[in-house]
């Protein structure tokens, strides 16, 4: 299953990207064989639409779930369309997320943990 974890490089090591349309980038792990890849965020910078844009990037990734800090109305409403689980109050690395992925100790998000617009100054 391949799953997306915002981050603030492109590594394992890096850390969990509190934000989820302004994340630097989405890493992209396979969890049955821990492959990933770096997909990094044009919508850093967006004026308006980042988590929505951001969403389809994740999508396009064919990502199954998303670990995130938080995440906003409109990204989770394009996550939700696209069949993409949300997972958001995640900290630590990306690996560590992961991990507790994997081991089922993270709970699905119900809907969005902050309002519109709340990274756009972060």
């Amino acid at each position: 299953m391949k799953i997306a974890v915002t981050s603030t490089g492109k590594t394992m090591g890096a850390q969990v990207d509190p934000r989820f349309g302004r994340a630097a980038c989405f890493v992209v792990v396979d969890t049955d064989d821990m492959e990933f890849e770096a997909v990094e965020n044009n919508n850093i910078s967006a004026g308006g639409g980042a988590g929505i844009s951001a969403a389809k990037v994740v999508i396009d990734a064919a990502a199954r779930a998303v670990l995130t800090g938080n995440c906003g109305p409109n990204a989770e409403r394009t996550l939700r369309a696209g069949n993409v689980k949300l997972y958001t109050g995640v900290t630590g690395t990306v690996a560590e997320a992961v991990e507790r992925f994997k081991a089922g100790k993270l709970t699905e998000a119900t809907g969005p943990n902050v309002p519109s617009h709340s990274g756009v100054n972060s």
